[in-house]
């Protein structure tokens, strides 16, 4: 136990205790982090802890999700305050597996997702979404929850995972949890602490810009002329380079279609200074 809290770190260890759970007859669900917890976070444990009985929280910063220009290094890592956070709401467990478990030597065999997968963040992360989908797989191969909850604010990764269980007939449900903001409607992230004082006072203007674009399409306007012009606004706000802005079906993020009678989705990736900032908003 650690602060209040177990931290399971083998697979011996996280089998045994789901069992006990299992035969007492509690139902489990599964928060998977890359750690440097934050409200966001948290508030994923707390509807977990709405849905089930019992709460694992995975912290693992997988490696296969990272190209090699990335910030795998230097990506925020906390595990004392990650914990200390975990046992302020609840949760049962933190499933903190090492690179070894995790991916052993000889390690062969990963998920290539397509469909929701294509575009959008594999146009400049080709290799994100396998990793991602590759791993989670791992994870409820372990864990067995009856749910898993992810946050919208990784909405395209969200339709994945949901569209893996969905192709694989895994027997869990994907919840998806409103994205937690700050004050001034910038998304919660790990990465948010990369920013600079003059950088964080820039970063909101991604969300006002996709906000608009929402707001227009709901009053008639063409999906695309929308977009190109909060293109052109986060550009002149600061942002450089815009990765995309785009107005997509909000479950299977095909390209959005005027007067398709569809729930839609926009959605967004842009660089301030050397960090990516993403997010989305519904139509």
């Amino acid at each position: 136990m650690t602060n209040g809290i177990r931290a399971i770190r083998t697979l011996r260890q996280l089998r045994a205790q789901v069992a006990a759970w299992r035969a007492a007859g509690e139902t489990i669900a599964l928060v998977p982090t890359m750690g440097a917890l934050h409200e966001g976070h948290l508030a994923l444990v707390r509807l977990g802890r709405q849905r089930c009985r019992r709460v694992v929280v995975s912290i693992f910063v997988n490696p296969t999700q990272f190209a090699p220009h990335e910030d795998f290094e230097r990506y925020p890592r906390d595990e004392a305050g990650d914990l200390a956070k975990l046992a302020g709401v609840g949760c049962d467990a933190a499933w903190m597996p090492d690179r070894g478990l995790m991916y052993p030597d000889g390690f062969a065999t990963r998920i290539v997702p397509e469909g929701a997968a294509a575009g959008l963040e594999s146009d400049t992360r080709p290799h994100f979404f396998g990793g991602v989908a590759t791993v989670c797989c791992k994870l409820f191969g372990q864990v067995a929850p009856d749910v898993a909850v992810f946050g919208e604010k990784d909405y395209q990764q969200l339709c994945v995972i949901r569209q893996t269980v969905r192709d694989l007939d895994l027997p869990l449900e994907i919840v998806g949890a409103p994205t937690v903001r700050d004050a001034d409607g910038l998304a919660l992230s790990s990465r948010n602490a990369y920013l600079t004082p003059e950088q964080r006072r820039i970063a909101p203007e991604l969300n006002r810009a996709i906000t608009r674009v929402a707001a227009a399409v709901r009053t008639g306007a063409a999906p695309a002329e929308a977009a190109a012009q909060a293109r052109d606004d986060i550009a002149r706000a600061g942002f450089s380079p815009v990765d995309y802005v785009e107005v997509r079906d909000a479950d299977t993020l095909a390209p959005a279609t005027a007067g398709g009678g569809r729930s839609l989705r926009v959605l967004a990736a842009a660089w301030l200074g050397k960090t990516r900032l993403i997010d989305n908003v519904a139509v």
